[in-house]
């Protein structure tokens, strides 16, 4: 009743006939016309009563009261439905200048965002100066894992973490089973790496957490870092990956001094491996 009071009837393209309404907003009789269903049903669906409801009228019912994705989720809630996918609200699409400050704020240490998709978005400079990460290097977090052979020798206990990382690559496409994209990125590994598509037929689920690394660097030897992946609720869409440094092989001063101007200089010159 409250998102009904607030779509106008011209907002909903009917016309407002100049009458006065007793309360704002559309009446039941329109919001029914409108998602094609029938008025009684409309009623009792307001008042919560125990009655058939699909997916499809929802969306409908959904569509006439211009909810915002988050709304529509909360919708299927209340119908006792297994909510969509969330989606990004149109207000929330912009919010890369905030992540970008985010990950820079975590300098020293190496912090990235990937898509749905693990496809890098955006990273600091301290990714690029660790990971490797730059504009010339494979875009796609998975694709690398198992297909740079850089990134696999500085890796170390590299095929203990690959069915962690598999698992957690199979949870994320379970969220969205009919997203194309998914599909497209897992034939493209397994055309790639043999490793990968052996370890996708085991159907092993992770959610995405925590996984501990251990990273040879050619300048300063060791790093122990923990890359834990946190979700922003109003961007599903996105993932940020922060690795914190574990109290080992002095992995912070490590960092610390590879993101200074004397470190900078040092990773100018060729070092072998």
């Amino acid at each position: 009743m409250s998102r009904r009071a607030r779509v106008s009837p011209a907002e909903a393209g009917l016309p407002d006939g100049g009458a006065r309404r007793r309360t704002p907003g559309l009446r039941r009789e329109e919001v029914a016309v409108l998602a094609g269903v029938g008025v009684s049903w409309y009623q009792w669906l307001e008042q919560g009563r125990d009655i058939t409801v699909s997916p499809q009228v929802l969306d409908s019912v959904a569509r006439v009261l211009r909810l915002s994705p988050a709304e529509r989720r909360h919708l299927y809630v209340l119908a006792a439905l297994n909510p969509p996918a969330p989606e990004t609200a149109p207000e929330d699409r912009d919010m890369c200048d905030g992540l970008r400050r985010l990950i820079d704020a975590w300098m020293p240490f190496p912090a990235h965002i990937m898509d749905a998709y693990w496809n890098t978005v955006l990273y600091n400079d301290a990714a690029a100066i660790v990971l490797g990460m730059g504009p010339d290097t494979v875009q796609n977090c998975l694709v690398t894992f198992f297909t740079d052979p850089l990134y696999r020798t500085r890796m170390g206990h590299w095929e203990e973490i690959a069915p962690r990382v598999v698992a957690q690559f199979r949870s994320a496409c379970s969220e969205s089973p009919e997203d194309e994209g998914f599909r497209q990125v897992v034939e493209e590994v397994k055309g790639l790496s043999p490793e990968f598509a052996e370890l996708w037929e085991r159907r092993d689920i992770l959610p995405g957490g925590q996984n501990r690394k251990e990273l040879e660097h050619p300048l300063v030897g060791t790093l122990y870092v923990e890359a834990t992946q946190l979700r922003v609720p109003a961007r599903p869409d996105l993932v940020i990956v922060l690795h914190t440094p574990l109290p080992e092989a002095g992995t912070a001063e490590k960092l610390e001094w590879l993101v200074s101007p004397e470190g900078r200089r040092g990773a100018m010159y060729p070092v072998a491996g």
